[in-house]
C-alpha cells in the first residue's frame, strides 16, 4: 500500500535538510518538498517516512537525501559578464606572473560553471601568450551532478544558453550539431586536466582549503538557499580563501552583507579582496 505524504513528513524533511546542509525550505515550499519525497517514496519503496527519516539521521540514504534535496539550474557563460570580467580586467596582469592562478567554483552543479571558467582560462592564456599555470577546483554537496559534471558531456539549446562569440568553442570541446538550434558538446582533455571535481558541503564549520589559496572565488546563486545569518557564516568562510586582492563574484540577487567593509565594489556583484 502506497503511504501518503502529510505535513508532518514535510516538515521532518524540511528539518533534516537544515540540520544536514543549511538548506532553508520556507513553508512557501512545502509543495516542492512533497514532491521531492514523493520521488524518494517511488525510488526506495518507502512504506514509512518516520523509519526513512530514523535512517537518513544515522546516514542511511543521506547522500540520496540530499541530492534530493539540491536545486541545480545553470548554463554555459551564464552571467557573461563575470567572464569578460575575468578576461579584461584580471587575466591579462595576473598572466604575466608565473604563480599558478587557482580558481575555485564553489557549488559547481552538473559542471558548465566551472567548464565555462577553465575555457575562459586557457583562451586568455592563448591569447596573452602565458604559461602560467592554471587550475579550478570545483565543488557541490551534490554527489549525482557531481558524477555528471566530470563525464563532461552536454546537450545545449543555443536558444535558451546562447554561447558566447568571443571564443572558438571548438578549441575545447568536440562539438556536433543535434538539430537547428541543440549542440552536443563533449570536454576536450585541456579543460578536463584543469578540471578537479570534489564534494563539499557549505554548510561545513571548516573548508579543506588553504588560507588565501585562491586568486578568484565563484559563489553565484547559491546563497539563495541559505538563511541570511548562515549566508554570512559561509561568505566568511569561502572569503578567507581568497587572496588580497583577489575577485569575489556572487549571484545577481545575492549580496556581500557583512563582508561590505572588506572589499571593493566594482558592479555586477563583482567584489575585490582588499582586507581580511
Amino acid at each position: 500500500m502506497s503511504v501518503n505524504i502529510n505535513n508532518n513528513d514535510i516538515n521532518k524533511a524540511r528539518e533534516i535538510i537544515y540540520k544536514i546542509a543549511g538548506i532553508y525550505l520556507p513553508t512557501s515550499k512545502d509543495s516542492t518538498i512533497k514532491n521531492r519525497l514523493d520521488m524518494l517514496k517511488r525510488k526506495f519503496n518507502i512504506q514509512d517516512f518516520d523509519n526513512f527519516f530514523h535512517q537518513v539521521k544515522h546516514g542511511h540514504f543521506k547522500q540520496e537525501f540530499v541530492n534530493a534535496f539540491t536545486t541545480n539550474k545553470t548554463d554555459f557563460f551564464r552571467e557573461g559578464f563575470h567572464f569578460d570580467d575575468m578576461l579584461d580586467r584580471i587575466l591579462p596582469h595576473r598572466l604575466k606572473e608565473n604563480e599558478p592562478i587557482k580558481v575555485y567554483c564553489s557549488a559547481s552543479s552538473t559542471g558548465e560553471e566551472p567548464y565555462s571558467i577553465a575555457t575562459t582560462l586557457l583562451y586568455a592564456k592563448e591569447i596573452y601568450c602565458s604559461s602560467t599555470p592554471v587550475s579550478v577546483l570545483a565543488t557541490d554537496i551534490d554527489t549525482s551532478v557531481l558524477d555528471f559534471a566530470k563525464k563532461g558531456k552536454y546537450v545545449v539549446n543555443t536558444k535558451l544558453n546562447p554561447l558566447p562569440t568571443w571564443v572558438d568553442l571548438k578549441d575545447y570541446f568536440d562539438i556536433k550539431h543535434k538539430n537547428d538550434h541543440e549542440l552536443f558538446m563533449d570536454a576536450k582533455s585541456n579543460l578536463k586536466n584543469i578540471l578537479t571535481f570534489k564534494q563539499q558541503n557549505l554548510y561545513d564549520s571548516r573548508y579543506p582549503f588553504g588560507i588565501k589559496e585562491f586568486d578568484i572565488i565563484f559563489c553565484r546563486n547559491v546563497l539563495i538557499y541559505f538563511k541570511v545569518s548562515d549566508q554570512e557564516q559561509i561568505l566568511s568562510q569561502i572569503f578567507s580563501h581568497l587572496k588580497i586582492g583577489g575577485t569575489l563574484y556572487l549571484g545577481h540577487s545575492e549580496n556581500i552583507l557583512n563582508l561590505a567593509p572588506k572589499v571593493d565594489r566594482l558592479g555586477k556583484n563583482i567584489f575585490v579582496k582588499v582586507m581580511d
